[in-house]
């Protein structure tokens, strides 16, 4: 049973780049986290009373234990912190861990920040070696298996099964990358065409160099808490409408897609973090009861599986759908109005909480009105680790 349903008091984020030289991961944190005292209208953090600490990789960032480093640099000393970690699926899992710590009571105030450095500062080569680290070493790395590999084999299945067409993704590619041209921290708005996107450099079949997602530097920061500490704490919580972590559902699925057969075209683990999240919140027609979505665009072909798993729409239909415009800016239910993983960019221990002070600002109106979304008041993020081996769905809500 919920106990207390938990408020954003306030939000921060840096500008993701594919490459920030003139930063290490702690001067991002502090970067953003200079971003929430000026959102909350705080001085300083030290009536926060928890800080938990997202990022993926002690490789990318260059150091081990790097939460103590980062919670010492934001000025939380004496306070707790844990580190999470579930691979692309951290961001969204910090938060539902958060959620959990004041639903139960451990503190009235915690601070979720996440950081990655993924960008440039390794080669694409290493990035790539890294990354396959995170699927099943003994099994999948050893003998060239990386995640590009694995989610085109899941997208051809889709093609084959349903009809979806290299159009379809595209479209994908395209309407997020031009939503980011609305999001000033974003790292790649681009105005390209279908067309860009099937002449652009072949990865894996079908996906092409302009279908996947980016390797980022960034860092974004959330403060929950119950509504009487931010009402004590926060001077600008009143000024705006308050937005509740209103739902949370995670699921899992092998790691190995090879034990998924004999169907691949879907996201098994996705499809059960959804109902838990939908039964929390009472939602019974996910198309109409949600306003707007960040969804996970590691691969443009993702966001059609998404939209399925997700319910908005029925298994084959999500290609036409994603297609005809039923999630763009002036559709039905606008997704990825950031710009997405596709065009806002993806540091992976920052994404789920980058994905989730989208959708926060959107419920609060105080996004560029070339993307704002009229009248949201329920808003959506999809987030998963691997090939949605952990996924994470979180719930929010404008309640004025």
């Amino acid at each position: 049973m919920i106990k207390t349903v938990p408020v954003v008091a306030g939000v921060g984020m840096t500008r993701f780049a594919s490459d920030r030289p003139d930063c290490n991961p702690r001067d991002l944190l502090a970067e953003a986290v200079l971003a929430l005292l000026v959102d909350t209208g705080m001085s300083h953090l030290r009536a926060v009373q928890h800080g938990l600490c997202s990022y993926e990789s002690d490789h990318f960032n260059k150091q081990m234990t790097l939460a103590a480093i980062l919670h010492d640099q934001i000025g939380l000393l004496p306070t707790p912190t844990v580190r999470v970690e579930g691979g692309g699926a951290t961001g969204a899992l910090a938060l539902r861990t958060a959620w959990a710590y004041i639903q139960s009571g451990l503190c009235d105030s915690i601070l979720v920040y996440g950081c990655e450095t993924n960008g440039r500062g390794v080669s694409s080569q290493t990035a790539n070696q890294l990354f396959a680290l995170s699927a099943d070493f003994d099994w999948e790395m050893m003998i060239g298996g990386t995640y590009t590999g694995f989610y085109a084999a899941m997208m051809r299945a889709h093609m084959d099964k349903y009809g979806t067409t290299p159009e379809q993704f595209a479209h994908v590619a395209v309407r997020n990358r031009h939503n980011a041209q609305y999001n000033p921290l974003a790292q790649k708005p681009m105005d390209i065409s279908i067309a860009d996107v099937l002449n652009s450099r072949p990865v894996a079949e079908p996906y092409r160099l302009l279908d996947c997602s980016l390797l980022s530097d960034g860092a974004a920061v959330m403060l929950l808490s119950t509504e009487a500490w931010a009402r004590e704490h926060c001077p600008r919580f009143a000024q705006r409408p308050a937005v509740h972590f209103a739902a949370t559902g995670c699921g899992t699925d092998t790691m190995r897609l090879g034990d998924r057969y004999p169907d691949i075209t879907n996201f098994r683990a996705k499809q059960a973090a959804a109902q838990q999240a939908y039964a929390m919140a009472s939602i019974t027609n996910p198309l109409d009861d949600i306003d707007v979505a960040e969804l996970y665009d590691s691969y443009s072909g993702v966001e059609i599986q998404a939209v399925e798993d997700l319910g908005f729409v029925s298994y084959g239909a999500g290609g036409r759908s994603v297609a005809s415009g039923m999630f763009d800016l002036s559709g039905q239910l606008p997704v990825n109005t950031s710009g997405g993983l596709l065009g806002r960019g993806a540091p992976v221990g920052a994404t789920g909480i980058a994905q989730a002070i989208e959708i926060a600002q959107q419920l609060w109106g105080e996004v560029d009105s070339r993307r704002q979304v009229a009248n949201a008041r329920r808003g959506l993020t999809d987030t998963h680790a691997g090939i949605a081996t952990i996924s994470v769905v979180n719930i929010f809500e404008r309640r004025d």
